[in-house]
């Protein structure tokens, strides 16, 4: 039997989320919980490793449903769930993690809850009867849940701030194929476009856990959220088109180095330039820049990937495809006269629609 793989603690973080989430069985119980002014804990994971860091309870092997948890939750103790969160393994036991596991929580309840889900890599819910709130704890990780429409609030917010990152990045996106089809782009311009690219890609991440937590109360917004992303795909082809090719640097590599720069240094050009292997010194570079043709060529929404690489390698640059003659096209590995003339046909009005775009 294949071994089961580990999560890590983002994969784990968001598996949770996604069994807490309103519709769920677990946040029905939790809401009914908060109803009755009671309190719990809610443990789930492997039940040996948990039975090994708790004491005495009641042993049970039950099917989880939400008025069982709610019933359960009455007693002192905590409760102990496999991991998916079905089925219920024993009640009201005494959890006893190691009183020497970081806490930084004050209240007894959460402090064990906290040390718990450190120590056994689990995921422990910890409900408060005195605040009637929710603390979600995952490994290391610590949440506290909000009420749904202070998440909807949130998440409408956040949404309006990335479509408005999306309007600039648009913009930039368009400034640069200008430039391209004029052959006169320079380190700035592509620094300036990958970096409106990757501060999109940031926000949309971030209204993700938003998505997530409001289960099916946030279907809306997660359709509003995908069809404004659409864009983002083709303009990460800007790094493709121009990185700086070296000895183990590639596109991977420098796409790498990007999502690594940190938020504050993503502000800085320089930063971009030089995970794109150019140096953090734009004025050094004082050429202007040839992109392979990626961004472009895909965006003509006429070719395949594949036909797209084999232009790319044929020809090197995105000027030489636009000057190519037609029977050179046709040479292509996989082009054919069909595919040869759609390519400058598309490219053709592609270019004229820039033109149009900008008398406006």
């Amino acid at each position: 039997m294949a071994r089961k793989k580990k999560k890590t603690s983002d994969e784990a973080f968001r598996d949770a989320l996604l069994m807490i989430a309103p519709g769920t069985m677990i946040r029905e119980a939790i809401s009914t919980i908060i109803q009755s002014g009671t309190g719990a804990l809610l443990c789930f994971g492997a039940p040996k490793r948990l039975l090994a860091l708790s004491e005495a309870g009641v042993k049970l092997d039950e099917q989880v449903t939400p008025q069982i948890l709610y019933e359960l939750s009455k007693m002192d103790g905590a409760i102990i769930l496999n991991e998916e969160g079905t089925r219920i393994h024993s009640a009201n036991r005494f959890l006893k993690p190691n009183a020497r596991q970081h806490s930084d929580e004050t209240g007894t309840r959460h402090r064990t809850a906290q040390r718990l889900a450190d120590q056994a890599n689990c995921m422990v819910i910890a409900v408060s009867q005195r605040r009637s709130s929710v603390t979600l704890y995952v490994h290391h990780m610590r949440h506290v849940l909000d009420t749904i429409p202070t998440l909807v609030n949130k998440a409408v917010q956040a949404v309006q701030t990335l479509e408005k990152y999306m309007t600039v990045l648009k913009q930039a996106m368009q400034e640069l194929t200008v430039r391209e089809f004029q052959d006169v782009v320079t380190i700035f311009d592509v620094c300036k476009a990958i970096q409106r690219t990757e501060m999109v890609i940031r926000i949309s991440k971030e209204i993700e856990p938003y998505i997530l937590e409001l289960g099916k109360e946030g279907r809306l917004i997660e359709l509003q959220m995908q069809e404004l992303v659409l864009p983002i795909k083709e303009a990460q082809l800007a790094v493709k088109d121009y990185y700086r090719e070296k000895s183990n640097f590639g596109y991977t590599q420098a796409s790498e180095k990007i999502a690594e720069i940190s938020q504050q240094e993503l502000l800085s050009l320089g930063s971009i330039s030089q995970a794109l292997g150019y140096g953090p010194k734009l004025r050094s570079i004082d050429t202007y820049l040839s992109p392979r043709g990626y961004r472009v060529l895909t965006g003509t929404h006429r070719l395949p990937s594949q036909i797209i690489d084999n232009l790319v390698g044929r020809f090197g640059t995105l000027q030489q495809v636009i000057r190519a003659p037609k029977d050179e096209l046709v040479d292509v590995e996989g082009v054919g006269e069909v595919l040869a003339e759609r390519t400058r046909v598309s490219l053709s009005l592609l270019r004229n629609q820039l033109i149009v775009d900008e008398r406006r």
